[in-house]
This record gives structure tokens, sequence and C-alpha cells, in this order.
């Protein structure tokens, strides 16, 4: 089987159990998006990550693998496509609140950054703040195809990547590094 079809050379992809679609389209914005996520935290499991970390990565990839699913068919309900429930929500909850417990309370900004793979959490956290802003518009444009489910998973993920970047940075004995604002420049 080869890999080109050339199917999509005139710019537009066949949705999955539906018409085709210009490869701007919101739906496909929001499937690559949540695909780029998916590889941001590959990218970070590829790094030294302590075991506890890495279980809930490895699984949040499988859930944003079943949402790409579900966001790439315009009925995913009639293709059995709803794979993430308010049950896959609530853990991340369970998880932010277990790896919040490690941690200072946070009382100002602070700069993405410290380890390597606090870095590689925190560039994963801003690509899943671009992905759920793209689900929601699909969402807002089409409400009847997706779920809000897949808004607060996104949301709930998003925090859990900003916890967790902040709890490796702590064991690793690396403080959070404050945001400061810029000094104002002298008047010559």
């Amino acid at each position: 089987m080869k890999i080109y079809t050339r199917t999509g050379d005139a710019g537009d992809t066949g949705l999955f159990a539906g018409p085709r679609v210009s490869k701007d389209h919101p739906r496909i914005e929001a499937c690559g998006t949540v695909d780029e996520l998916n590889a941001a935290l590959g990218q970070a499991r590829a790094t030294a990550v302590p075991p506890d970390i890495d279980s809930v990565l490895c699984e949040a990839q499988h859930e944003l693998f079943a949402i790409g699913a579900e966001l790439a068919s315009p009925d995913p309900q009639a293709h059995g496509l709803v794979l993430v429930l308010d049950e896959h929500v609530s853990t991340l909850e369970v998880a932010i609140d277990r790896f919040e417990s490690e941690l200072a309370p946070l009382r100002e900004f602070i700069l993405p950054g410290g380890t390597a793979l606090a870095a590689s959490l925190h560039l994963a956290r801003s690509i899943c703040r671009r992905a759920e802003r793209r689900v929601v518009t699909l969402w807002r444009s089409e409400p009847d195809s997706v779920s809000d489910r897949v808004v607060r998973y996104l949301n709930r993920l998003g925090d859990l990547l900003f916890v967790m970047s902040r709890a490796v940075n702590a064991r690793e004995g690396r403080g959070d590094v404050l945001w400061r604002k810029p000094d104002k420049p002298s008047r010559t």
C-alpha cells in the first residue's frame, strides 16, 4: 500500500464517513492541531520521564488519538467514535490534584522552561491551548458534531501539562522562573 494517494493534491481531504472538505476547514484544523499535540507529548515522552508522569502522558496520547477520530467525523455518534468520556476528564482532574499537591501555591506568573522535560511539557501545553481554540471554533460552527466534553478534556489537559511542568522542575530542585515586568527604557 502506498502512503500517497494524490487525492489531496487539490487542497481537500476526506472526512471519516463523510464528505471531502478543504484542508483549511475548521474540522481539519482541529484534527491537525490535536495530532500536533499528540506528537508534542510523544516528544516529551522521549526524554527522561518519571514513570508516574509517563503513564499519564501515554494515556493522554491514546485519548487524543480517539479525539482525533471523533473530530474527523461529521457524525461521530452514528459511527461509534465518541470514545473519550466524562470519566476521562475526571481522571485528568485527579492527576492535576495529585501533581499540584507537590507544589507550593502559585502567586505569580511563571515563564515556560526549566528542565528539558518541563520545557517540553510547556510547549505541549501551548499546543494544547491552540487545539482547544480550534475545537471551540468547530464546536461553535457545528455544535451537533462536536461534544463539549472534547473541549473540557482539552481544557483540563492544558491545566495538567502546566502543573506537570512545575512538578518536574520542583522534583529536580529547579524553582519556577517568575515573570518580571520589563524595565522601562531610559530616555536619552
